[in-house]
């Protein structure tokens, strides 16, 4: 049995899909026998479990209806500054792997390849102190690193910020509005942006945000201004 401090271990689940949700309580329960496992629909009510909780353990989805989950990870190690955090996204592009792996998490597993097993593995791996990744993620990673014409090589963090607007087809006053810039400003991020990645027009800059996953077409995306 897995314990933390001599008891035994509890799991946190923020999960928004419901059937999700039960299934990974479960599958924690199974996986870790004697641990505790709880489950939350949004980050809001993820908070408030694990102020009660106290968890071992966090598995948290990346894409919450209330929250980027990545944006939620510091306030879950306020509340517990040992809690072991395991991203979960069905999602491997390599705007999203950059983010999990420049983040605090100890973990991230990959809904759409990892079983239970799996994911119990993972489990005790972050316990034992250890970072954990799916394959997919430290492939993605690699072909990152290797691209000398990759984002991150290019981009400044601004800039990647601004994509993430760029891609969904806004116009740049409506950007501008959204991060409290003029809209010459933004005009001319786009202009870089474009030139930095070798693109022509607009079209092709949304293109390739979908492409790297700066944009999902069920995203919930929120950048500061």
């Amino acid at each position: 049995m897995l314990e933390l401090s001599g008891m035994p271990m509890k799991i946190a689940v923020i999960e928004d899909h419901a059937l999700m949700r039960d299934l990974l309580v479960r599958a924690c329960s199974e996986a870790i026998p004697g641990s505790s496992a709880r489950g939350a629909g949004d980050a809001a009510s993820g908070l408030a479990l694990c102020r009660r909780m106290k968890p071992g353990i966090v598995i948290l989805d990346l894409a919450l209806p209330d929250c980027d989950g990545l944006d939620l990870v510091d306030d879950l190690l306020a509340i517990g500054p040992k809690t072991k955090i395991i991203g979960l996204s069905g999602y491997v592009d390599e705007f999203t792997v950059y983010r999990v792996l420049g983040s605090r998490l100890n973990g991230f597993v990959d809904k759409n390849d990892h079983t239970s097993g799996q994911l119990a593995a993972a489990i005790r791996a972050v316990m034992a102190g250890e970072r954990y990744f799916s394959p997919r993620a430290m492939k993605a990673w690699a072909a990152l690193r290797s691209d000398p014409g990759a984002f991150d090589k290019i981009l400044s963090a601004r800039e990647q910020d601004l994509l993430r607007l760029f891609g969904q087809g806004l116009g740049n006053d409506e950007i501008a509005t959204a991060v409290n810039l003029c809209e010459i400003t933004v005009r001319n991020h786009r202009c870089r942006i474009m030139a930095k990645l070798g693109l022509r027009t607009s079209a092709e800059l949304v293109t390739y945000a979908y492409a790297k996953g700066f944009v999902r077409v069920d995203s919930h995306r929120a950048v500061s201004g």
